[in-house]
């Protein structure tokens, strides 16, 4: 489910949108911009996965410590309280887009707070920068990073291999990196700060995917692919003898060092033929599990075998739980129970139809059982059942022929661990989400064992296009991968994606601005019509008919009242319709490939742009004229909208580095444009509710103004711009859409490249000043209340909690001000969502304006950072003004 992100939204990147080094700019070149002149909110519309989840690790020595890496979407942690995860890699900018591809991650089993990401998401040219080491002392809650002289593939073949990232569980500043290219092994031994190449190791890998790739990505060599510590070779303080590493090479799989790395050999007597994706390691009976395929995946693989090395003997079995012959994938998803180290599970991640497979041993691989298996074929008993009720989409709304089923047990399934404190508890990682059980030891006992997402925080799409219509649904979305959805609750999971027909990728999507009933949306389809259209908001849908030669969904546009609709789609040339796509004309005057948008005010007027070139046209899209406007970008790195509510009113951003880049404005239709002195680069542009008291609509754009990079809003047509997200909430590249809510002032929804849909809220929804606590006397709300104090995380010195504040009375609030005492001297050192004082051990914390008004009955709640040593004690009272405060 990833080789269309990789064919598109991988090589749009690569097409010059982040090519480069901005050329400097004079010192006086823009008046300075305001910087976080209020508070946002940042959360996911809620989707609950979508994409590739190549690695899951547990830390061996605390309980509840496990983390995720996804191949373009950053890193995250489990949140056992709230069984979430929390996104770890939120902070990497622009600039350096590629970390949010993680090739491995590492959990320090001596101290816990540690980990380590390996981040870089292309080895080719389509990722211009290195890759890097990232390393916290706080369990991701932030980082300091050690760049490579190499890059790193998160998002490249091979990637499900792993972990090519381990410490050593003896000697915890000691840590081993896995190279891809042909760079080989590479050593730290001061925690991660430096790294230097391990000269004496023999083997740097020869395995490529596709020597013929002249682009670099199957064509790359995929090097060194785990590393595993035998922990028993070694005591506390001392480097651990003897380190296994895993080699892309089907001769050469498995080598061995038994002096802590000063020396290596292959180790003797393996099997050839194969690549060994996993290396697991049971230290309790000295049993190394090698799960091999003949390919790199996450894809392919055609045969695979299952091993068990005898670490005391050297003696290799054969414990594959079928006959090579009768293999039509390769294994991966390797683990053993900890607590019980003969208990052995692996996946048969490439078998795409009917499902993937899951075998299960507990005689160390002596015999094996099948998550499923034929009772008569095609009629398949399953030891588990599915309960997909919390990401209904996962059905993919099909209805499969046996032996086929839908929701499937999964595809890609390179990732799967059990828990090593709770033999119950696995996960596995699939092609659209993480999936789980707590009570995996039902197959041993001949009943079924519960099968569920255990994805919600782990947001990881790729985001083609958005649309926030005046009515309907709030959000509509063009999703790489699993097409796209309809929001009409940003908090709750949509029940299913876009389907009649289900692209594999949405590519772009638009909405009639005075019917917005009316929706189109274009999309990659391998069998199928690549347009669709919806008349009741995005609800339900119906295919149209293609043009001749269509091979790709482009871009689309509809008319402003829905009448008609123009489309540029890939493979054929600029087409116009009337009605919903049963035939098409072709469009003159306008070139093949062209970006096509609509004047959201006449219906008969579409604007498109390709290669420097604006185009009008006001017959509908049967006939375009170029503009004689100059001086736009020359490339196709471009996105532009029209202004609802004013005909001819256009904003076009874009460009590159090596050329114009920046923000555009039109208020002729397109015969002239305006180039914005003040903003120096923007990729997207987009619209929402004006401010109280404005009169135009605001602005939004992921840009840099000012010399930072960032998301801005302006409420006065780009004469002056903030910037309201964050150095923590930057999410790599954000250069696909954006657009503003019509209907909520300050809301923005924003694209990224791999974490969703993010949406942001201001703590200002008038736009026009602050209110409610912002200084004078605290307010002193009447009735009863309740506190609920929650510690969400906590490391060594810090933690995170959440605090909710109830109205148990019987009248609303029109302001609040809650206090409490820490009773271990801890110190907030970060609010959000309120307004906060402390004094000694006493914290004031207050309402910031539009959580001021709280109804009976309902609650508002805060969270934030602080600092603690010795103990963190939970405050156990809670004053509202003059009275105390249930907690619960």
């Amino acid at each position: 489910m990833r080789r269309t992100r990789i064919l598109t939204a991988a090589l749009a990147l690569a097409a010059g949108l982040l090519a480069g080094t901005p050329p400097a700019l004079a010192a006086d070149s823009a008046p300075p911009t305001t910087l976080a002149a209020e508070s946002y909110t940042w959360k996911n519309a809620r989707i609950d996965g979508g994409g590739f989840v190549p690695g899951i690790v547990f830390n061996r020595k605390e309980k509840n410590l496990a983390y995720a890496r996804t191949d373009i979407g950053g890193a995250y942690r489990w949140q056992q309280s709230s069984r979430t995860w929390t996104p770890l890699l939120d902070s990497v900018g622009w600039a350096d887009w590629g970390h949010t591809g993680v090739v491995s991650l590492a959990s320090d089993s001596v101290d816990p707070d540690r980990v380590y990401a390996a981040v870089g998401t292309y080895t080719n040219s389509w990722d211009p920068g290195n890759g890097a080491v990232l390393r916290s002392a706080n369990r991701g809650a932030s980082w300091q990073k050690t760049d490579l002289p190499f890059k790193l593939g998160g998002n490249m073949p091979g990637r499900g291999m792993g972990e090519r990232l381990a410490v050593d569980p003896n000697r915890n500043s000691v840590l081993y990196l896995g190279a891809p290219s042909g760079r080989g092994l590479w050593r730290s031994t001061d925690s991660g700060v430096t790294w230097s190449q391990v000269a004496n190791f023999p083997n740097v890998g020869d395995y490529v995917q596709d020597p013929s790739d002249t682009s670099g990505y199957a064509s790359d060599n995929q090097g060194i692919v785990w590393v595993t510590f035998d922990e028993s070779t070694g005591t506390s303080g001392s480097a651990t003898k003897t380190i296994y590493v895993g080699v892309a090479d089907t001769d050469n799989a498995v080598y061995r060092s038994t002096d802590a790395g000063a020396t290596w050999s292959r180790v003797a007597g393996q099997p050839t033929g194969h690549l060994a994706h996993k290396g697991v390691l049971d230290t309790v009976n000295g049993q190394l599990y090698i799960a091999y395929s003949d390919k790199g995946g996450p894809y392919d693989g055609g045969k695979g075998r299952l091993y068990r090395y005898t670490t005391a003997t050297g003696a290799w079995t054969d414990i594959s739980p079928v006959a090579e012959a009768d293999t039509y994938y390769g294994f991966s998803g390797l683990t053993v129970d900890r607590q019980h180290p003969g208990t052995v599970m692996a996946t048969a991640y490439s078998s795409w139809w009917p499902d993937t497979q899951i075998f299960r041993s507990t005689d160390s691989g002596g015999t094996w059982t099948k998550a499923w298996d034929y009772t008569s074929y095609p009629t398949r008993q399953n030891r588990y059942t599915m309960d997909v009720s919390s990401s209904p989409w996962l059905t993919w709304g099909a209805n499969p022929s046996p032996p086929e089923q839908t929701p499937k047990l999964g595809w890609m399934t390179e990732s799967l661990e059990i828990d090593p404190f709770d033999s119950n508890r696995m996960m596995y990682g699939t092609g659209a989400t993480l999936y789980g059980t707590e009570n995996l030891t039902n197959w041993d006992s001949g009943s079924q064992f519960t099968i569920k997402p255990m994805v919600q925080g782990l947001e990881e799409t790729a985001v083609n296009d958005l649309a926030s219509p005046p009515a309907g649904a709030p959000l509509l979305s063009a999703l790489g991968d699993i097409g796209g959805f309809r929001h009409t609750d940003l908090t709750k999971v949509p029940s299913m994606m876009f389907t009649s027909p289900n692209f594999t990728t949405t590519t772009s999507l638009d909405f009639a601005e005075s019917s917005p009933n009316t929706v189109v949306r274009t999309g990659d389809l391998d069998s199928g019509p690549h347009v669709a259209f919806s008349t009741d908001n995005g609800a339900n849908w119906f295919g149209g008919t293609d043009p001749a030669g269509v091979s790709g969904g482009g871009t689309v546009a509809a008319a402003a009242d829905g009448s008609r609709f123009v489309w540029s789609p890939a493979g054929a040339g600029v087409h116009h319709t009337t009605g919903f796509g049963t035939s098409w004309s072709a469009s003159s005057g306008i070139p093949a490939g062209a970006i096509v948008e609509s004047d959201r005010v006449d219906a008969k007027t579409f604007y498109g742009f390709k290669s420097g070139k604006f185009y009008v046209s006001a017959d509908g899209g049967a006939t375009f004229t170029a503009s004689s406007a100059t001086g736009l970008p020359s490339g196709d790195s471009v996105r532009f909208q029209a202004l609802p509510g004013t005909k001819g009113d256009i904003w076009l951003a874009g460009g590159a580095s090596d050329g114009a880049y920046g923000l555009w404005h039109s208020t002729d239709g397109g015969a002239s444009f305006g180039k914005l002195s003040n903003v120096q680069e923007a990729d997207t542009i987009g619209f929402g509710k004006a401010a109280a008291g404005a009169s135009y609509q605001t602005l939004y754009t992921s840009a840099k103004i000012g010399g930072v990079r960032g998301i801005f809003r302006s409420t006065d047509r780009g004469a002056t711009w903030t910037r309201i997200n964050d150095d923590a909430h930057q999410w790599g590249w954000t250069g696909a859409a954006i657009t503003g809510d019509p209907r909520v002032y300050g809301r923005v929804y924003v694209s990224t490249n791999g974490r969703g849909v993010v949406y942001g809220d201001t703590s200002d929804p008038g736009g026009g000043g602050g209110g409610g606590g912002g200084g004078g006397t605290d307010p002193t709300p009447t009735g009863a209340c309740t506190v609920t104090y929650t510690v969400t995380n906590q490391w060594s010195g810090g933690f995170q909690a959440d605090v909710r504040l109830a109205n148990t009375g019987t009248t609303a609030w029109s302001g609040w001000a809650l206090k409490w005492a820490f009773a271990n001297g801890q110190m907030v050192s970060q609010l959000w969502n309120a307004e906060y004082t402390q004094s000694g051990a006493t914290v004031t914390a207050k309402n910031i304006g539009w959580n001021g008004t709280v109804a009976a009955g309902s609650s508002v709640s805060f969270g934030f950072t602080g600092n603690w040593s010795g103990t963190n004690v939970k405050p156990t009272a809670f004053t509202l003004g003059d009275r105390s405060c249930a907690v619960s």
